[in-house]
């Protein structure tokens, strides 16, 4: 539990939450909307790149497990 306040996971979890708000508007986005950005859809590539950003900050917040101690094999039960 001493990895649970690990800043990569609190910075990967603020941009995975924004990145779902950002990629939702764009999925929503009107036609007005795209008008006022020269027909690019800013909030769903933005929301994206939060996304893969976000999920990454995650994936590398993940460590492997802990190796067995000599002569016992891993996943024993035997603690």
């Amino acid at each position: 539990m001493k990895r649970a306040f690990d800043i990569r996971r609190v910075i990967g979890g603020l941009f995975t939450g924004y990145g779902l708000l950002l990629t939702a508007a764009g999925l929503a986005a009107s036609d007005a909307d795209l008008s006022k950005a020269q027909g690019v859809n800013v909030n769903l590539w933005a929301g994206l790149g939060m996304l893969a950003f976000g999920g990454l900050l995650l994936w590398l917040s993940r460590r492997p497990a802990d190796p067995a101690p000599p002569g016992r094999a891993p996943g024993d039960g035997e603690d």
